[in-house]
């Protein structure tokens, strides 16, 4: 999960000024901060972790970071709107936030409902709902040790995503999309095709297009295959305000994982 928020803060810079190499310097900007895709990741972290209804959640964290949010503006309204109901978005919102399940399932099963249940409550749109459990599914696999090959065998079969290119494939033609359908796929390809954790983001932010949030994928996938070093654990883990550092920590403990 923090591998998930290190893509966000990487990628908050790029987003709107897009790199298309991997070699753009230090992998944290110094201009770089978090951006909604932490905070809503956070928010499903604390469903999760906490019990708490993941629509409730959402709708707690993001009012009350509403002003370090780039927020897409159908979740900026459901926001504003206060009432906690689907509006049927196959957003890559469903997708940014939804690592924690991958984190704390036990099983394949347990994976996908786990997705689908914090990601229906505003992404009800099948497609919505298929990134998130296809992110998802990266995840636990990846953290079941199984490898990128097959990982991508496993979720090209389930969902029918092209997991077959590369980066260098992705880069020359790919442009800024919101959608999962757009997202998903080339940010499991920069994760599944890296070496290392920071070689996965940095595939993340040369492609280009939507970069803290293909990040944000990217390096939730990433963490579960590489871990995150702990010198970029412990940059990352400084740009976030105490009740995110304490959510995150109760969130690795019920899935016993040491930070």
């Amino acid at each position: 999960m923090l591998g998930a928020v290190i893509g966000d803060i990487v990628g908050s810079v790029y987003e709107w000024n897009n790199v298309r190499r991997k070699d753009f310097g230090p992998l944290f900007h110094e201009n770089a901060f978090y951006t909604d895709d932490t905070i809503c990741t956070i928010a499903v972290a604390d469903a999760l972790a906490n019990a708490r209804d993941p629509g409730e959640a959402l709708m707690d964290w993001g009012r009350r970071y509403f002003d370090n949010g780039g927020w897409g503006g159908m979740f900026s309204r459901w926001l504003a709107r206060g009432e906690v109901e689907p509006y049927n978005s196959y957003g890559n919102g469903a997708a940014m936030r939804v690592s924690p399940a991958g984190l704390l399932a036990n099983s394949v099963d347990e994976a996908l409902e786990l997705a689908k249940a914090v990601t229906e409550v505003t992404h009800n749109h099948p497609e919505g709902i298929k990134g998130g459990q296809a992110t998802a599914l990266a995840i636990f696999l990846a953290r079941q040790r199984v490898t990128p090959a097959n990982i991508k065998v496993a979720i090209t079969e389930r969902f029918g995503y092209d997991l077959e290119r590369t980066p260098d494939d992705i880069r020359p033609t790919y442009r800024f999309n919101e959608t999962c359908q757009e997202t998903v796929p080339q940010a499991l390809v920069c994760a599944l095709t890296a070496s290392d954790f920071e070689d996965a983001i940095r595939n993340a932010i040369s492609i280009g297009g939507d970069s803290d949030t293909v990040a944000a994928i990217t390096g939730g996938v990433a963490e579960a295959l590489f871990g995150v070093p702990e010198d970029l654990a412990a940059i990352g883990w400084s740009y976030l305000p105490q009740d995110m550092r304490l959510t995150l920590t109760v969130l690795y403990q019920k899935a016993g994982i040491l930070l």
